[in-house]
């Protein structure tokens, strides 16, 4: 049965912190409403549609969620044309041997579509990954192990002969939900941490596994 590969996108395939951090403090200032210090952290792998009445308080009006949200992506790709974006360390690589290899790939991440494609094709990966989960494509976001077991499904392949490729805990969470193997990446948290998360293997570049790797995790 086929293998597949599901990837997190921000802080697997891109690190785009400080571009996400700067739209939210320039959504701030057109809102005019404070953000808590520890916001971005707090938010870190959430929705939008959480983030905004869960961590920053802002509001819970439906209509204004969707409204800021949406608001919050497009200065995000302002941020990304005006600064640039590039792939962390080692990812060209990983992925190169992974096709070479026949493995389909998928991202299943919370960012909207729009985003992920934009960064795509400025760092001319678009052909790298056969399918996209993003944040319009899931009821339920991670932890819930919805985004990952719909990656999988779309890869045409069983959850449990797939290994998710994630930096953030509740990523984790999802990954380990829908029965798939996890390899954790030290972008965003320690390597203690990731190793006491559950993960099944933690690395600090994706160009550290071959696809054999894979094999070997899945059994």
């Amino acid at each position: 049965m086929q293998i597949g590969a599901l990837f997190d996108w921000d802080g697997v395939i891109i690190d785009s912190s400080a571009q996400h951090e700067e739209s939210w403090e320039r959504l701030a200032l057109e809102e005019r409403r404070p953000l808590p210090a520890d916001h971005f952290k707090r938010g870190f792998g959430m929705k939008n549609e959480v983030i905004i009445p869960d961590v920053l308080g802002w509001s819970v009006d439906a209509a204004e969620l969707r409204r800021m949200s949406l608001r919050k992506e497009a200065i995000y790709r302002e941020v990304v044309a005006e600064r640039g974006i590039e792939p962390l360390a080692g990812v060209r690589t990983f992925l190169e041997r992974l096709r070479a290899a026949g493995v389909p790939c998928a991202i299943a991440s919370s960012t909207h579509r729009a985003n992920i494609d934009l960064s795509l094709g400025r760092m001319g990966l678009e052909g790298c990954f056969a399918r996209i989960v993003s944040a319009e494509d899931v009821a339920h976001g991670k932890p819930h192990p919805e985004p990952y077991e719909k990656a999988a499904q779309m890869l045409g392949c069983d959850p449990r002969r797939c290994v998710v490729f994630e930096d953030a805990l509740m990523g984790i969470d999802s990954g380990l939900a829908a029965g798939a193997k996890v390899v954790a990446v030290t972008t965003t948290n320690p390597r203690d941490v990731l190793a006491a998360s559950g993960a099944h293997r933690v690395v600090d570049r994706l160009d550290e596994l071959h696809a054999v790797d894979l094999v070997t995790l899945v059994g």
